[in-house]
């Protein structure tokens, strides 16, 4: 479990900034946000996994979740079981996106319990996303400040 997003969103600013033209990087942002947006309407909102992935993501989608294979087709196989069920609910609190970056930022739950915060990392090459990582914590039943989250 990964606290924060310190280090992983140094890396990203810094990854984002190299060397990135102002006026290349502000249109490759807006793509990419309505990309991630529409992807995210049709991952989390409509349950629609196998749309989502074959509309948005690419079929060399590389996978950093030690959990899944690479492939679209494994994240397909390994997520419509999770994200497709009635009991799940996933709130997208943020979308950040800056040049080939997009994070999605969401609180999820179920019928079990609290859940957990998702920060969902996504690189974007050609119109799809090719790569992902996650960073999840679960929601702790007692917080010492009242914003922890979101």
């Amino acid at each position: 479990m990964i606290r924060g997003l310190g280090p992983a969103a140094l890396a990203l600013a810094l990854a984002t900034s190299a060397g990135a033209h102002p006026a290349n990087n502000c249109a490759e942002t807006g793509r990419n946000r309505a990309l991630v947006t529409a992807f995210a309407h049709r991952f989390y909102d409509l349950r629609d996994v196998r749309g989502a992935f074959d509309r948005y993501v690419a079929p060399g989608y590389i996978q950093h979740n030690p959990a899944i294979a690479d492939g679209r087709d494994a994240a397909i196989a390994a997520l419509s079981p999770m994200f497709s069920g009635r009991n799940a609910h996933f709130e997208v609190k943020r979308i950040i996106v800056d040049g080939p970056y997009a994070v999605i930022h969401l609180h999820g739950t179920s019928d079990a319990g609290p859940g957990g915060a998702v920060a969902d990392i996504y690189r974007i090459a050609h119109g799809r996303i090719v790569e992902h990582w996650d960073v999840l914590e679960p929601i702790a039943p007692a917080t010492v400040n009242p914003h922890p989250y979101f």
